[in-house]
């Protein structure tokens, strides 16, 4: 894994009490795992490259041998993008997947992988019931930076992505399904982040995982501060053309409507960095619990029995997932790197300088 620096490295003060690894895999049992691809150079050439995309793999509940519900809820801030399995999210109330994001135009290739991992990784409970699969999968599009329309996702690279995932520390920047997404008119991809507090004497964990592929360079806000009006050099485009999907995972025992109400608040995560959520960006958010276990409904209880905590205790939970969407946005424009634009050709999407948004923060006095 290659070592990277993070918005805390560069001494931003980020608000909260981070976990361990300041990521989505502090919630017990969340699982991360990429396949990236990175291929060819110059310009487009359809079926040909530049390859620059691939897929993040999130396992809410790591590889174990029999589905579990996994209670979730979804909101969408801006329609213009995709992700699956969200109708019934929204009525049943839990999905039962590996979440994949990946490109615009792999969603359909992911979903048929996916679905094929399940049948072979819970056999026997397909083999014994008649179950079906409703796989979560979400995408952003980078038809800037790769050969997007030569859809070179297979279905071993979603496969080999949900095989490697794992716990602890996981990597940002250009991995995964960010390889090829651009923020805030630089460099942007994957980044994560968590926290921690207590509530009646518990300590809980909430993380949240981005791919960033959002906003103009004007917008760009940090703690604050109005960096995109200081740092002006090499923009991009005039108008958005990208999308950012939000995953939230936490341990704190939840029904699914107030899940829904956690993901809502990635909405005002992304907007503390700036984002108005433009017309032309997908701006779509999952969150999900990990806590209370139970079978599947087809050969689960008659009655399920569910803990969740009193509505009036969410504020710093709210708190909490707002400053980790925050962060997260962050961490992924600080990890990312400079990457050759493939359409149009001949220019360079440029990460964004860490000296000098240094020098920016000091004159806000936020170093």
């Amino acid at each position: 894994m290659k070592i990277k620096k993070r918005a805390r490295d560069l001494g931003l003060p980020f608000p909260g009490e981070t976990g361990h690894h300041n990521a989505i895999t502090d919630v017990s049992g969340v699982e991360v795992g990429y396949t990236t691809l990175i291929e060819g150079e110059g310009p487009v050439n359809i079926g040909c490259g530049p390859i620059r995309t691939g897929v993040t793999a999130i396992l809410p509940k790591g590889k174990k041998e029999k589905m579990e519900p996994v209670w979730a809820g979804f909101y969408s801030l801006n329609g213009n993008g995709e992700m699956t399995g969200t109708h019934w999210i929204n009525d049943g109330g839990y999905f039962l997947s590996p979440i994949c994001i990946t490109n615009t135009h792999s969603v359909g290739i992911a979903h048929h992988a996916v679905t094929k991992w399940m049948i072979k990784q819970y056999k026997k409970q397909f083999s014994e019931n008649h179950l079906w699969t409703m796989p979560v999968i979400a995408e952003t599009y980078d038809g800037a930076l790769n050969d997007i329309n030569g859809q070179h996702i297979r279905e071993e690279h979603v496969i080999s992505a949900i095989e490697s995932a794992a716990s602890g520390l996981i990597e940002e920047g250009n991995v995964g399904g960010g390889t090829g997404m651009i923020c805030y008119d630089f460099k942007g991809g994957t980044g994560t982040s968590s926290r921690v507090f207590n509530i009646a004497g518990k300590q809980y964990t909430v993380g949240a995982l981005v791919q960033a592929n959002h906003g103009i360079r004007d917008w760009l806000t940090i703690l604050g501060v109005p960096v995109g009006k200081h740092l002006t050099e090499n923009p991009l485009f005039n108008k958005e053309r990208g999308s950012i999907i939000v995953i939230i995972g936490t341990d704190i025992p939840m029904l699914p409507h107030q899940l829904k109400r956690v993901a809502k608040r990635a909405a005002i995560g992304i907007g503390r960095n700036g984002t108005p959520g433009g017309n032309d960006s997908g701006d779509i958010f999952l969150a999900f619990s990990v806590a209370n276990e139970m079978d599947i409904p087809q050969i689960g209880e008659e009655k399920w029995h569910m803990e969740c905590l009193n509505d009036e205790l969410f504020d710093v939970i709210y708190e909490s997932v707002c400053q980790s969407v925050d962060e997260a946005v962050v961490n992924a424009l600080v990890a990312a790197e400079s990457m050759p634009l493939a359409k149009p050709h001949g220019r360079t999407v440029e990460a964004i300088d860490h000296e000098q948004l240094i020098e920016v923060m000091k004159k806000y006095g936020r170093l």
